[in-house]
């Protein structure tokens, strides 16, 4: 069997594409490795709370961004996070093979906060966002949208950047 060593040289950028930097900072200030304290509400009322890390890099000769974001016992996943100038939004492509659980959103700035909309397995809108952020810290957070029309928080992380 022979390993073909190439394959992470390919995939990983060392910074963004110039031509496209200013644009791809929505998510550039990302790059690095976090620790995340999460908490999440499989169903309503009913709380738990978990710790993890997220990693983000630069890939595709810095034209995306790919994460893994590792919540032991409950995701393990990674985020494709392309831009498109033809929508000048981002597209979110979120792959958890554990569960079986692929989304495909749009991500924007909206004010302060970058927001990402799409459906969720079971169809509903999803609404996933970046708020309260900071240089070394974010809060993110995981809804669905219910019958009545409300947001259901599913979960909500606080992250800060490993030293």
């Amino acid at each position: 069997m022979t390993r073909d060593f190439g394959f992470a040289e390919a995939l990983h950028a060392g910074q963004p594409c110039p031509e496209l930097a200013e644009k791809l900072m929505l998510y550039g200030w990302l790059i690095g490795g976090w620790t995340m304290r999460a908490r999440l509400q499989p169903e309503p009322g009913k709380w738990v709370e978990a710790a993890g890390t997220i990693d983000f890099g630069w890939i595709l000769e810095g034209r995306a961004i790919q994460d893994v974001w590792n919540l032991p016992g409950w995701f393990h996943g990674t985020t494709l996070r392309v831009y498109d100038p033809a929508i000048d939004a981002w597209h979110i492509l979120w792959n958890e093979p554990f569960k079986q659980y692929f989304t495909h959103q749009i991500g924007r700035v909206s004010g302060k906060d970058i927001v990402q909309i799409g459906k969720g397995r079971d169809n509903r809108d999803i609404r996933w966002s970046f708020t309260e952020i900071r240089p070394d810290s974010f809060r993110w957070t995981g809804e669905r949208k219910m019958d009545d029309g409300s947001w259901f928080l599913e979960c909500d992380i606080r992250a800060g950047r490993r030293a």
